[in-house]
């Protein structure tokens, strides 16, 4: 096969892998097929189709050729740019894998070459039923801090809390959603509790009002968990919908020695995105700094109450 042959076909192949993956995404499948499978693929097809001459050169030429696959996602409107720089430290090193088992498979007999094309031929529809049919698991995320005043002080900022500043931090700035207010309707269980975001409401009924010790409760409603960066503009893409779910949460309260309280924060997920312990550091990640986000407000309002407590005549 002559060099520009290879280069047509190493093309054709790799823009038929990223159409693939484009139609994958459109569905809203977020699986193993698109985040493991195909970044594979694309490396064997950069390593074989610029003929790499070491497995060192072949793992090199795989992982740019799924970094650039997956950047390309932004020019098509298909993912913004949070979400491609989330998933480039998980298609690179399989993109370097591919590359490099290419690199072993081609030089290899023709009889090593065949068996190893049969091999590959069930792993797509299989990985495809996969992605159909597994079921999300639950995750849960704690965060605790010390707060320097009595249970009973921290206990109405827990229920309700005043207006947050805005964030510093990048990951919030960048479109990350993020904790702005929260309000109640009705008191004990059964009310009715809205966390504001920057993206939306979540609404929390309350299941168990234990006042100052527990304030647990459901979640019915819940925001999309960021706003998209993209070169055209706002986008709206399936996993901001329906994929990063909140199911529960809870606010705990431990009295402490000298009028502190431990206020500890929990929240318990589930998501939609493969392979699930990966995009589980991110999410988990996410969910931790929400919390303290909050928690800290909760702290300042509190000790500032003991302050102006401990003040008065």
């Amino acid at each position: 096969m002559t060099r520009n042959t290879r280069a047509l076909t190493g093309l054709l192949l790799a823009g038929l892998l990223a159409g693939g993956v484009i139609a994958l995404l459109k569905t809203g499948l977020y699986g193993w097929t698109t985040f493991v499978l195909v970044p594979v693929l694309l490396g064997g097809i950069a390593s074989w189709t610029f003929r790499a001459e070491s497995g060192a050169r072949g793992a090199g030429l795989g992982a740019l050729g799924a970094a650039a696959a997956a950047c390309s996602l932004m020019a098509f409107k298909v993912e913004g740019l949070i979400c491609v720089m989330m998933a480039l430290p998980l298609v690179m090193p399989l993109g370097a894998l591919g590359g490099w088992m290419a690199y072993l498979v081609e030089r290899a007999a023709s009889r090593t070459r065949g068996i190893a094309m049969l091999l590959m031929l069930p792993l797509p529809p299989g990985s495809i039923l996969w992605d159909v049919e597994a079921r999300p698991p639950v995750y849960e995320v704690r965060t605790a801090i010390e707060i320097t005043a009595p249970a009973e002080r921290v206990w109405k900022h827990v229920v309700t809390f005043s207006e947050l500043t805005a964030p510093s931090e990048w990951y919030f700035r960048a479109g990350v959603a993020y904790p702005m207010r929260a309000r109640i309707e009705g008191s004990g269980a059964g009310a009715i509790r809205y966390c504001e975001f920057s993206t939306g409401p979540f609404v929390e009924p309350i299941e168990v009002w234990d006042e100052p010790r527990l304030l647990s409760f459901r979640v019915t409603k819940s925001p999309a968990p960021m706003r998209e960066w993209s070169p055209y503009g706002d986008l709206t893409t399936k996993h901001l919908n329906g994929y990063l779910i909140s199911e529960h949460g809870e606010f705990r309260l431990v009295p402490l020695p000298n009028g502190r309280t431990l206020l500890e924060g929990a929240t318990w997920y589930q998501h939609g995105l493969w392979p699930a312990e990966y995009w589980r550091w991110w999410s988990d990640a996410i969910i931790h700094r929400i919390h303290l986000r909050v928690l800290t407000h909760i702290r300042t309002l509190a000790e500032n109450d003991s302050a102006i407590s401990k003040g008065a005549p």
